[in-house]
Parts: structure tokens; C-alpha cells; sequence
């Protein structure tokens, strides 16, 4: 994969049919279905297994709704996150687009060993970012469960944002939850989610970027921890980089 971001545009950021402001009353469950209806087959949902995946698979699940999921696997994640991953594939009987990417070894070979330590905004590119905009390419919407309460840098996230780094909408049907109502709706229908959020990892990465924190933490403290990294890269053109 090149090093490009270029895509051509595949939908019209003024065909919506409703409003950016309308679409923020909608609940998740009503969110979801609006944009299930709105773009059909060209709507996506991204996992990486964290606890809004959770959320967003059952929730999906309990509406009927199948829109394409693709996985952002960086061949990097911790062992809970993979079983996490096949309990929910078990449970609510999915199928995942699963993006290529290059091996840990061709990646060594290329960059460098260890590219997360030397130059993490590069590796989070070539594993997270090329890959999702090549998986991207079929579709006019891809639905994210970031949060706006997860960090400062999300705080300002809208429901329904135009993309011009990936030529579609990015939809937040979680953007207003905060992360006690995740909590409540796992447990209340009774979700597999990841292990790891029961020992300290309340947003979980790749092994070698990301470790547990204390409660007095922000949500994504243990990510990149000790660097100004704030993200890794995929939500940057909708999200505030201050």
C-alpha cells in the first residue's frame, strides 16, 4: 500500500436527509436505523473490540440491522481482545471485512524493527489508516463508536460529520454517551465485552502502545502513554488536534 489518502468521492455531503442538528436529538437505536436506511449497503461499522464495539454490535443485533462490519485488526492486539472478537462473532453470528495488511516481519523489514517505538504516528499509518481507507473504498458511511466524553481532543464530535480525508460520512450514534451509560447497557443485556477493561484498560490499543491507568486518569491515558500522541490517525480530519 502507498502512502496516499486519495480516494475519489463517493457520496455528496449535501444529500443528507436530515440535518446534521436533527440527527443529534435521535437516539443511538433511532440513529442507527436512520442511517441504516439512509445508505443501505454502502453503510459500514468499524471494530476494534473495545467496549463500543460491544455496544454497537448487540445494539445492531437486537434492531435487525446488518450493515457491513470490517474489523481494524493491526495484528497487534492483546489476546482478550481476539477472544472478545470470537465471542461476539459466536454470539451474534457476524461476518467481518478484513482489511490486509502488511505483516509484522514485512513491516520490520521496511521501517525498521519496532516501528511503534521509533515512530508510532507512521506504524498507527501503515496498520490503521491505509488499511481503513482501502476497506472504505465501497462505502458512503462508516459508523465509529468514538465518544466525545473519551478525551478533550473528541469533546467536539458531531453525530453526523462530513469526511473529506475519506470522501463520506462519519456517523457517532455514541458521540453523546458518556462511559457509565456504556457500562449500563453491557451489563443490562448482558454483552461479552474485553476482559481487559476490568483491570485498568479503559481504552485498549495495540500491546506495545497502550497500558492500564489509574481512576483519576483520562479514558485514553494508557494510550501512547508518555507521548503527546493523542491519536492514531483515523479520526483526525473530524475531531479537534489541539
Amino acid at each position: 500500500m502507498g502512502d496516499s489518502l486519495a480516494a475519489e468521492p463517493s457520496a455528496d455531503p449535501a444529500l443528507l436527509s436530515r440535518s446534521p442538528e436533527d440527527l443529534e436529538r435521535l437516539s443511538a437505536e433511532d440513529f442507527l436505523v436512520w442511517a441504516v436506511e439512509e445508505f443501505g449497503a454502502k453503510l459500514c461499522v468499524t471494530c476494534s473490540w473495545q467496549k463500543q464495539s460491544s455496544v454497537l454490535v448487540h445494539m445492531l443485533a437486537s434492531l435487525g440491522l446488518e450493515p457491513a462490519i470490517v474489523e481494524l485488526d493491526t495484528h497487534l492486539f492483546f489476546r482478550e481482545s481476539y477472544d472478545t472478537r470470537d465471542r461476539l462473532i459466536e454470539k451474534y453470528d457476524l461476518t467481518l471485512v478484513q482489511p490486509q495488511i502488511p505483516s509484522i516481519a514485512e513491516q520490520h523489514k521496511a521501517e525498521g524493527p519496532n516501528l511503534w517505538e521509533s515512530d508510532p504516528d507512521r506504524c498507527c499509518h501503515i496498520r490503521k489508516v491505509e488499511p481503513l481507507v482501502e476497506a472504505l473504498e465501497p462505502f458512503d458511511a462508516w459508523i465509529s463508536g468514538i465518544r466525545r466524553d473519551q478525551s478533550p481532543s473528541r469533546a467536539t464530535i458531531g453525530k453526523a460529520q462530513w469526511s473529506d480525508r475519506y470522501h463520506l460520512w462519519k456517523l457517532h450514534p455514541l458521540a453523546d454517551w458518556d462511559e457509565k451509560r456504556v457500562w449500563t447497557y453491557i451489563t443490562s443485556n448482558d454483552i461479552p465485552y474485553n476482559p481487559l477493561h476490568d483491570v485498568g484498560y479503559r481504552s485498549i490499543g495495540c500491546i506495545p502502545c497502550t497500558r492500564p491507568i489509574r481512576n483519576h486518569e483520562e479514558e485514553r491515558a494508557g494510550r501512547w502513554a508518555g507521548s503527546d500522541k493523542l491519536e492514531c490517525g483515523l479520526h483526525l480530519d473530524t475531531i479537534d488536534k489541539e
